[in-house]
């Protein structure tokens, strides 16, 4: 069994490594919101970020937020507070209105920052816009 530590995934997932992610091979469904789509990019984050939390509550937000999966386009972002142990994730539409918002009172995310796309039922880094 190969086991990694929390140490090892953080070191593993980079800003510079997010922009050469642009479009995708692959779709990946996330179990129980199979409705959903997500790319390549957004695969990566969350594996080498251990981030699958994070496609749980954007997820979750979309099916549950009465209209955010009827907005043509939603911008979610993540970014860590100054201390470094909790983060606020915010939706907005492509006029960056706020749609939802959120405090998040302890994460472990590698990056300061994280955005990613949500269209057509699919969601995908920028850089695969």
């Amino acid at each position: 069994m190969n086991i990694t530590a929390k140490e090892d995934i953080k070191e593993t997932l980079r800003d510079q490594d997010l922009r050469y992610f642009t479009g995708s091979e692959n779709w990946f469904r996330h179990s129980p919101f199979s409705k959903y789509l997500y790319t390549d990019g957004v695969q990566y984050v969350a594996e080498k970020g251990g981030a699958y939390w994070l496609l749980d509550k954007i997820f979750a937000c979309i099916s549950c937020v009465s209209g955010l999966a009827k907005e043509p386009l939603c911008c979610w972002k993540l970014t860590l507070n100054d201390e470094g142990q909790g983060a606020r994730l915010v939706c907005t539409d492509a006029n960056y209105t706020e749609l939802y918002a959120e405090n998040i009172l302890f994460t472990d995310f590698p990056l300061k920052k994280i955005e990613f796309f949500f269209q057509n039922n699919v969601l995908f880094l920028p850089s695969e816009y």
